[in-house]
């Protein structure tokens, strides 16, 4: 039922069950009616940055560099007062000379050095730069080095102070505000009568946590799952239903059994049998009919999906809304008569097309027989995305080879004038594409009988070798056995996930249990054990955390306190760069940099319990504990307290 593609399939994808309707007829209305039910279209938004804060939540003032940029914009118009429009360019500083740059002066420098002007050069631009920058109590003192780079020093008291807020306030005020405020991120979708497995895993994972990000930012995001429930393979499936069990409205899903081979039973007797071949080709016309009988086998078939479907996602712990194939049928014709009556739609050798401008293959909307496919139903989607739910952007996860596929949909409904030509105005859509997993031998991850993982048996696989692990700790040998179990659950499912997220999504990457299961290095298991050990601390010391709160003072005297503190206030940028460009491998580093800081800088070289400066060493730990936390959400890994 997927998509002409490999592994990785649009219609690899599946359901965290909110039920729908799944026996309804089609809407008796007609299909120009249908469409009128929803015909309001969302305005189109000004030209913005995507990720871009909004002043209208004053609690949250935005990244340091956000800030430093707007102490230096003041700057740049009082230097060259003659230049409009200069984007203030601030980075983080790898450097020992300070702890972010204004890049500006080089640039400047070609603008002006042609008119009259008293600088003599980038040095002097940015000499003029830091001298104009208006007081303020987050900058230390400034320097100027090379050719015009104004490097920063942080005020440590001003980390502090922002750091304590955090701690007080909630993370929550450290999350970027975005100007739109719902998106749609269609992700997993599998295929009914398919069990999901590997190649289902990057698409839930990685939507998953994008889903994620945008709600931390205050986005309503609707966490859509189009699964493939609808089509030809339907009557094959239902016939040999019919065939095997003739008493079929009794029967169980143990009865079936494993849907897998059932799926592959029939296809078998498809290919072979041109009886049965003909009664499955009739069955999908009574299905599409909507005749009783069809209609109550294709529930059936579809409920047993989800029910194996379930047990995937209550172990990934991912939450999505089921709106399949099926549910866009009757929107079908309604939105083929709008595209059609805007001239998009042309007939081409007996099927009805949409040419895209610079591609030679036509989208086709209507196969030649007078069906509907992929494209059909994917136009009917956006279509009621836009109209009937009011989304300002839609966010697609599947494989990168259906790049292509995708980016026909949407210069489409350009065209049709659902979207704007502008990419950065909204409503706006967004293809997210990934690579694949492979094996130690560098091929597609399969079984040794060249079967694909069933995506229930890898996750159990991890639980159980997390479990083999944590037993071999003497401190987990007395736990309850409840609390082993969650612990291993934790670990491992976490672990699996880490390996994906850690890479970037565009790449492949091998699928290795020892290394993602390692508790050292940039695994899930190191940083879960770290977080552990961090809680280890604050316990031993007897201190009340929240009481600490109220009346401690966190201080950044030492350099490694300091090194770290920078590094917690740099997570609301990381943060937003791994948001804006989809990339949660970004959001990963981070978190992995800050365990090390932790670990190997801060704890190493400052004394904790027992300490002149325990109450606030006690603060930056509870700091990072909180920061870590946030990172495993966003990751959708559940975090261990003790190890």
């Amino acid at each position: 039922m997927g998509k002409p593609t490999v592994v990785f399939s649009r219609f690899t994808r599946a359901v965290f069950f909110i039920p729908t309707p799944l026996l309804q007829l089609p809407p008796s209305l007609p299909a120009a009616d249908l469409l009128k039910v929803a015909s309001r279209r969302l305005p189109l938004a000004t030209k913005t940055n995507p990720m871009s804060t909004m002043a209208a939540d004053e609690e949250y003032v935005g990244t340091v560099k956000r800030q430093l940029a707007n102490i230096f914009e003041v700057s740049l118009k009082e230097t060259v007062p003659d230049e409009p429009d200069i984007e203030p360019l601030i980075a983080a500083c790898t450097a020992r000379f300070g702890d972010y740059q204004c890049n500006n002066a080089m640039g400047l420098w070609s603008k002006i050095k042609g008119k009259q002007t008293t600088f003599k050069g980038p040095p002097s631009v940015g000499q003029a730069i830091m001298k104009n920058l208006p007081s303020s109590e987050m900058i230390e003192c400034c320097n100027v080095a090379g050719p015009g780079f104004v490097n920063v020093v942080l005020s440590k008291i001003w980390i502090a102070q922002n750091i304590q807020h955090m701690l007080i306030n909630g993370i929550d005020t450290w999350a970027p505000r975005l100007p739109f405020k719902r998106a749609v991120v269609d992700f997993s979708s599998p295929n009914i009568a398919k069990e999901m497995h590997v190649g289902n895993l990057r698409s839930t994972i990685i939507g998953d946590t994008l889903a994620r990000m945008l709600e931390f930012s205050h986005v309503e995001v609707i966490r859509r799952n189009h699964v493939g429930d609808w089509g030809t393979q339907f009557g094959m499936l239902i016939e040999y239903l019919f065939e095997k069990f003739p008493n079929w409205e009794d029967v169980a899903e143990a009865a079936i059994g494993d849907l897998q081979a059932f799926y592959k039973a029939s296809k078998q007797r498809f290919d072979s049998d041109p009886v049965f071949k003909e009664r499955a080709q009739q069955a999908v016309v009574r299905l599409q009919g909507g005749e009783s009988k069809y209609r109550k086998a294709w529930a059936q078939i579809c409920e047993i999906s989800r029910n194996e479907f379930q047990k995937v996602y209550e172990r990934l712990g991912v939450h999505l809304e089921e709106k399949g194939e099926s549910f866009y049928n009757p929107f079908i014709p309604g939105v083929l008569e709008e595209l059609s009556n805007k001239g998009l739609i042309e007939e081409s050798e007996g099927a009805r097309v949409i040419m895209v401008e610079g591609v030679n293959i036509p989208l086709i909307v209507v196969k030649s027989d007078g069906g509907y496919n992929y494209a059909s139903t994917d136009l009917a989607a956006l279509w009621y995305r836009l109209n009937k739910e009011k989304a300002e952007w839609i966010i697609y996860l599947t494989d990168v080879g259906q790049a292509p596929h995708f980016a026909m949909i949407f210069n489409a409904a350009k065209r049709a004038g659902w979207l704007p030509a502008d990419d950065t105005l909204y409503p706006r859509t967004t293809h997210v594409g990934f690579g694949h997993v492979l094996g130690d031998d560098g091929k597609r991850f399969r079984t040794r009988s060249s079967e694909v993982v069933r995506l229930v048996d890898l996750l159990d696989e991890a639980k159980s070798r997390s479990k083999t692990a944590l037993l071999e700790r003497e401190t987990a040998r007395n736990w309850p056995e409840e609390e082993v179990e969650k612990t291993a659950e934790a670990v491992g499912y976490g672990a699996v996930k880490y390996a994906d997220l850690k890479n970037n999504r565009l790449t492949n990457y091998t699928f290795n249990f020892d290394q993602m299961l390692n508790d050292k290095g940039n695994t899930a298991v190191y940083l879960l054990y770290a977080h552990a050990r961090i809680c280890s601390i604050i316990r031993k010391s007897g201190k009340d955390v929240e009481e600490i709160k109220k009346i401690g003072k966190v201080v950044l005297d030492h350099p490694d306190e300091r090194a770290l503190g920078i590094h917690l206030l740099q997570f609301s940028e990381v943060f937003e760069e791994a948001c804006n460009n989809f990339l949660p491998n970004v959001l990963c580093e981070y978190l992995y940099n800050l365990s090390e800081i932790f670990t190997k800088k801060f704890y190493s070289n400052c004394q904790v319990v027992g300490s002149p400066e325990e109450t606030s060493r006690l603060l930056l730990c509870e700091a990072t504990a909180t920061v870590m936390r946030k990172c495993f959400y966003l990751l959708g890994v559940v975090p261990v307290y003790k190890i």
